[in-house]
């Protein structure tokens, strides 16, 4: 069965299950360009490892951590007995740890020179909140420092999308094309949960004819091989949540399709 969606399916989002499709993604990405960039180019997944600390290194992608603040006694009322939290007893706090992260990319390499040409980030939760947005910002900016391109994919609802000037469109979704040679402008591609993922080229070398990356049937392709139909219960609500005008657009997509009961 395939997707209900007309375009990115907001259940993919679940912090559970965003890694196992991030990392489909990225592999079904390399297959699909490489065909088509031989053999001048090589399309190689790479991977970045840092470590965060602090609290946003426990929150991202784990929603069953949670901190616990002891409960402020109500201010008293008449005829109200308040019990406080008795002397000398302990309440349950979380305390900050390093977390390695692991984050695969791909870099597409001239063969001959083995220069990297472009980049493609697909980002995940931590690139966009706490420290984890502190790395991949240095990282970004290296490589708008730099002659090489950059293709941003963020195909996440939560956190803060990463920064642009000038003309910002609010949307869920944005893929971001950075030329090397037309900086500081590039191309920010803005949808929305009912809108197809647009389809973009993916920017070589200027002698080079360029393919065209369709996201949405390398996610298609990857939701019906991955089974999610029979794992994903459409009867929830999606993680992150929706607004409720865009909740009740899903709530009516899904009885559309007959995935919740009318």
């Amino acid at each position: 069965m395939p997707s209900p969606c007309p375009g990115m399916n907001p259940y993919l989002e679940h912090p559970d299950r965003w890694s196992t499709v991030h990392n489909r993604l990225i592999v079904a990405l390399a297959d699909a360009l490489t065909p088509q960039l031989l053999p001048k180019y090589q399309v190689d997944i790479e991977k970045r490892v840092y470590e965060i600390i602090g609290a946003n290194s426990l929150l991202v992608g784990r929603p069953d951590v949670s901190v616990q603040r002891p409960r402020r006694p109500a201010p008293e009322q008449p005829g109200n007995v308040i019990v406080s939290q008795p002397a000398g007893e302990p309440v349950k706090v979380i305390v900050p740890m390093s977390e390695e992260v692991r984050e695969a990319y791909l870099e597409v390499k001239e063969v001959a020179t083995q220069a990297v040409i472009t980049a493609i980030e697909i980002l995940s939760p931590s690139n966009k909140q706490g420290e984890g947005r502190q790395k991949y910002e240095q990282k970004r900016q290296q490589v708008l420092s730099s002659r090489t391109h950059l293709v941003e994919i963020d195909l996440l609802r939560g956190g803060n999308p990463l920064p642009t000037l000038g003309m910002d469109v609010p949307s869920h979704y944005r893929i971001l094309v950075s030329r090397a040679d037309q900086r500081p402008m590039a191309d920010l591609y803005a949808f929305d949960l009912p809108d197809p993922i647009p389809v973009f080229t993916l920017p070589l070398q200027a002698e080079d004819e360029e393919p065209t990356v369709s996201l949405q049937a390398l996610l298609t392709d990857i939701y019906g091989r991955s089974g999610y139909d029979y794992f994903i219960d459409y009867t929830t609500e999606p993680l992150p949540p929706l607004s409720q005008e865009f909740a009740t657009w899903m709530d009516g997509l899904l009885r559309e399709k007959g995935l919740r009961s009318a």
